[in-house]
């Protein structure tokens, strides 16, 4: 998990933090991001935060509108 996704989850309602970090594990591993140093986890949670701001409360609905919007980057 990225350093900055921890510190976020940190500050969240407990039911939103276990909604984030699952669709977050799901999200790097569909975009084949192995190494937790690689900068593009801080995108990736980034994003996943913005989708999970929407409302959407199924992990993996919030990991697929996050890959969709990190691939029309």
């Amino acid at each position: 998990m990225s350093t900055y996704l921890r510190l976020q989850i940190d500050a969240m309602a407990p039911k939103d933090a276990n909604l984030i970090a699952k669709a977050y594990e799901q999200t790097p591993r569909m975009l084949s991001v192995k190494d937790g140093d690689d900068p593009l986890t801080e995108i990736i949670a980034k994003t996943v935060i913005k989708v999970a701001q929407t409302g959407i409360e199924d992990p993996a609905e919030i990991s697929a509108q996050a890959i969709k919007e990190l691939e029309n980057r």
